[in-house]
């Protein structure tokens, strides 16, 4: 891409952009990412478009070869819990993020809430409107970009979020039809293995097992489920911008495709997909909460 091209795309006259207005004529469409591609876009509008020094910035990055630790997680019930609270220990320590493996989700879970979340975003779109809310106290919420109105770029992406007390079963009706019995399977299993993961994060800093769980870790949870529609120029955009995640814990299911960073030793390091594998990150609410015990 030329640098240049990219600096003109981003620098049309200001006087006749008016963000707000786009972002809230995008807004009202209801449609997310998705309806702009199923209605031919060829260029992307100007609110998706980064800055051209970030353009710049990625152009002249490096990546490095590291790799995030994978650790697995059989025999964890067994002889091997010393073993495996060490790596987590280690992981958590010089990273911040590890991938688990045997971690007790049966593949065909996985494939499913990525089926079932594909088929959501693809379904007729007055379909996934009845979901489309700004409003976080609602339980199922559809849209695209949570920060859209105050972010500076909008990423490439459209999210259905599910979110609630991890003692609460929602009442199946709230689930689109389409993905519910997915979701909700996927959701009685990863509560669990997250359970398992705070025990271990509670060994790991000589601790009783139970502790992150007793000062309310797993209290509530919350599942963006994101969906990255084909971009006609993807050069210009990203789907997630960097950041932290305002969380105790995420774990987080990546499709075969790739894609997925974390930054390690001042470097970008991309997470390679492992079939039935899940990425964990330690969210910055538990690194406070772990800073105040050590």
């Amino acid at each position: 891409m030329d640098i240049s091209d990219a600096s003109r795309t981003t620098t049309q006259t200001v006087t006749d952009y008016d963000r707000a207005k786009e972002v809230q004529a995008f807004d009202d469409t209801k449609a997310g990412v998705k309806g702009l591609v199923d209605a031919g876009i060829v260029n992307i509008p100007r609110i998706f478009i980064r800055p051209p020094e970030e353009l710049v910035e990625e152009l002249t990055s490096h990546q490095t070869n590291s790799q995030v630790p994978v650790i697995d997680l059989d025999g964890v019930r067994g002889n091997k819990l010393e073993e495996i609270v060490d790596q987590v220990r280690a992981a958590a320590e010089t990273w911040g993020f590890f991938q688990v493996v045997n971690h007790g989700i049966p593949l065909n879970v996985l494939e499913e809430i990525i089926e079932g979340i594909r088929k959501f975003n693809e379904q007729d779109v007055e379909l996934k409107k009845e979901f489309y809310t700004r409003d976080r106290a609602r339980n199922v919420r559809f849209n695209s970009n949570f920060d859209l109105h105050y972010s500076r770029t909008a990423n490439w992406r459209d999210t259905l979020t599910i979110s609630a007390l991890a003692s609460t079963d929602l009442d199946p009706n709230e689930y689109p039809e389409v993905c519910r019995d997915a979701v909700r399977e996927y959701i009685k299993n990863v509560t669990k293995l997250g359970e398992t993961l705070f025990e271990l994060l509670s060994l790991a800093l000589g601790l009783k097992a139970e502790h992150l769980q007793e000062i309310g870790c797993p209290k509530e949870y919350t599942l963006p489920c994101h969906y990255y529609p084909s971009c006609p120029q993807p050069d210009l955009t990203l789907g997630a911008t960097g950041h932290s995640d305002p969380s105790f814990l995420t774990i987080l299911l990546q499709d075969q495709i790739g894609g997925l960073q974390v930054f390690h030793d001042n470097q970008w390091v991309g997470v390679q997909p492992i079939v039935g594998g899940l990425v964990v990150n330690i969210g910055d609410f538990l690194e406070v909460c772990l800073s105040q015990l050590q």
